[in-house]
């Protein structure tokens, strides 16, 4: 039995399609509420929530092999109601920026979470996805509106990730052996700025965008009213303000674990045109 979490979202809701896909054998996707849940067929929806591991006791019966996103609630008991539980192999989500700024707050809470999972006994697989393409959904809203679209760093290019290829690894990692005990840095297949992220949105739409580059003062200034101001400067840093060969380095790692290329930012643009309708 595979348990995902995070199972609505935009990499767990991936990785239920491909498990289904695949017939990867029972699959169970924990969710908070199983009756509005819509999963795909042979999926069993469970409730629970990872804020309370409490809830987590059925969720975990029978289960194997754990997809897990970290730091949304008190790891350490969640790592340890899934031990206890008899789940033998975790495939944890974490943050490129354990490598490329591990100085950051963010990045010190992921590796943190990593060092939880290494050291608790289970076999583990730990997954560093770069930017996601569905951070873009942040401009979803003034696209809608017809309003310009601001970004800082506007011609800065990262190598951004489709979720689905986020999900991909996760799919081999549950299913396929080779991958205990192994870290993946997770990119897309070539760096992409703020600006040709617009512009691919504006092919797939048909209409122009209006776009304008904004200062890193002026994107902190909203970023930090919604995320704090730890979180924004973390943000910033990584998107543009304080760049390595880490961060903006395209990686073939998609493809070696998944025999498929990694999709570009206008894949993800078509898949998700309605969003931006």
């Amino acid at each position: 039995m595979i348990l995902v979490t995070g199972a609505t979202g935009n990499i767990g809701s991936a990785l239920l399609g491909q498990l289904h896909a695949q017939g990867a054998g029972p699959v169970r996707a924990l969710t908070r509420d199983a009756a509005r849940a819509r999963f795909p067929d042979g999926v069993e929806a469970v409730e629970g929530d990872l804020a309370d591991p409490k809830s987590l006791k059925s969720a975990l019966e029978g289960v194997r092999s754990l997809f897990l996103l970290p730091r949304l609630g008190p790891d350490a008991e969640i790592v340890g109601a899934a031990r206890a539980a008899g789940v033998e192999h975790v495939v944890l989500v974490s943050s490129i920026t354990v490598q490329s700024h591990p100085h950051l707050g963010p990045a010190e809470e992921n590796r943190e979470v990593e060092r939880l999972v290494q050291d608790s006994g289970l076999a583990w697989t730990v997954l560093r996805p770069t930017q996601f393409a569905s951070n873009a959904l942040m401009w979803a809203a003034p696209i809608r509106d017809r309003a310009t679209v601001h970004a800082p760093y506007a011609d800065t290019g990262l190598p951004t990730i489709h979720p689905a290829d986020i999900a991909s690894v996760a799919r081999a990692a549950l299913t396929e052996p080779g991958h205990r005990g192994r870290t993946y840095a997770l990119t897309g297949p070539e760096p992409v700025s703020p600006r040709q992220q617009v512009a691919a949105l504006a092919e797939v739409l048909g209409r122009e965008l209006p776009f304008a580059a904004i200062s890193r003062q002026e994107a902190r200034a909203g970023m930090a009213a919604v995320f704090g101001e730890e979180a924004a400067d973390a943000v910033l840093d990584v998107t543009g303000g304080d760049l390595n060969e880490e961060v903006l380095r395209v990686r073939d790692t998609v493809v070696r674990i998944t025999g498929s290329p990694a999709r570009p930012f206008r894949q993800w643009a078509q898949e998700n045109a309605d969003a931006f309708r």
